[in-house]
């Protein structure tokens, strides 16, 4: 069932505070410097909507794990100097989040005014969801806007104590979006759909697993969990990735999918090295032949022509987690040649955030897929079929 929350566009924002909690979590180098703006400029046809209504714009956000207290490498100041060249305008920046000085500067506003509030984690009380901190940022607007997707998974104070203490809230258009795609996507899709699982482990993907399993025409699956499907079904895997407790339940995957009639794939070859070590000797050889001792690192060609060929027909595609240790050029290939598979798929394609995210960034593909999401955890739980609990503190659309 897709959820219908209340939307911006059923929010009057004309000349009222408004105060916009987004996800600004975005990865910053040694000099501070932004290295992928992607979540900022998701952000901005929100921000946009909102300066054309006159409203006085207030944005927060966190960044970095800070620990409950102020620490100038999780400054939001690099994100103001860049949303300011974004849009085009001036863009004002709090020393903080609450507190006598930021109400001052919220008071002098003009409309169409920006103001970017201090990292919200320097702050104890906005992990811990505490009700005197969320009323101290409440009291800063009129309107509340969640557009921050990647942290909807949080009960934050910024996420669920805010929209406690302003009777208006609304979700904004990256939000909106988010859940469209991905809810949309599980609930009615078009078929065939493809679901492509991968990454290190089973463990931390039993949910969508599980959800997807049952809804899907066919699952690919590559990455570090695909070790663990190859020994349950009792091949050697050298020193590859494996989690031992979750042999059982990839036995059990594999057996209700092939039940069910959904078509299964798992590489038939693999990149492996002789050590984890850079500049380590590396072949390829088919899963039969891994050898002992040797860890697998990557998908091989053999195993990219198999599922390349497997989403050709697809009409939804939906992908999370890459093919292998794709950090690393020598074991990047595999996901490469999935990003331009998927791309090239006449298919609604969708990138279920985090990790495949950077790699299709990297593959120089992101604008080639139908929908990148920006959400990691938040993606996870959605395509788990969870609640959000960012999404459960707004209200429902008026029928």
């Amino acid at each position: 069932m897709i959820i219908r929350k209340r939307t911006i566009d059923e929010t009057d924002l004309r000349n009222k505070r408004v105060i916009i909690r987004a996800d600004f979590n975005v990865p910053l180098d040694h000099d501070h410097q932004i290295t992928d703006d992607t979540r900022i400029r998701s952000t901005l046809p929100t921000i946009n909507r909102t300066v054309d209504e006159g409203a006085k714009v207030i944005l927060c956000s966190h960044l970095g794990r800070p620990n409950g207290k102020p620490d100038p490498r999780y400054s939001l100041a690099p994100i103001a100097r860049r949303l300011q060249r974004l849009l085009g305008k001036e863009v004002l920046f709090a020393p903080d989040c609450v507190g006598p000085e930021v109400e001052k500067l919220v008071a002098r506003m003009k409309p169409g005014d920006v103001l970017l509030l201090e990292n919200l984690r320097f702050h104890p009380g906005e992990e811990k969801n505490d009700e005197a901190f969320a009323r101290a940022l409440a009291s800063l607007a009129d309107v509340y806007i969640n557009d921050a997707f990647g942290a909807a998974h949080r009960a934050h104070a910024s996420i669920v104590g805010i929209p406690r203490f302003i009777k208006t809230a609304a979700a904004g258009y990256l939000m909106k979006k988010e859940i469209e795609y991905l809810q949309g996507a599980v609930a009615d899709p078009i078929r065939p759909f493809v679901a492509i699982l991968g990454g290190a482990k089973v463990s931390g993907k039993i949910g969508v697993i599980e959800n997807l399993g049952k809804r899907v025409d066919k699952v690919i699956i590559g990455g570090g969990m695909a070790f663990t499907f190859l020994k349950a079904m009792g091949l050697e895997i050298g020193n590859s990735l494996v989690e031992d407790d979750m042999l059982d339940f990839a036995r059990g995957i594999h057996e209700h999918a092939l039940l069910r009639g959904v078509k299964f794939y798992l590489p038939v070859d693999c990149v492996v090295a002789a050590g984890r070590e850079p500049g380590a000797e590396t072949k390829i050889v088919p899963m039969q032949e891994i050898p002992k001792g040797w860890y697998g690192m990557d998908i091989g060609p053999a195993s990219v022509r198999l599922f390349t060929e497997a989403v050709q027909n697809a009409k939804t595609i939906l992908w999370n987690g890459p093919m292998g240790v794709f950090e690393v050029d020598a074991f990047s290939r595999g996901t490469q040649a999935m990003a331009h598979a998927v791309a090239n798929a006449y298919a609604l394609t969708i990138v279920g955030g985090g990790e495949t995210n950077d790699a299709v960034h990297r593959a120089g593909e992101s604008e080639s897929m139908s929908f990148v999401s920006t959400g990691g955890g938040a993606t996870l739980q959605l395509l788990e079929g969870k609640e959000l609990p960012g999404l459960a503190a707004l209200p429902d659309q008026e029928r």
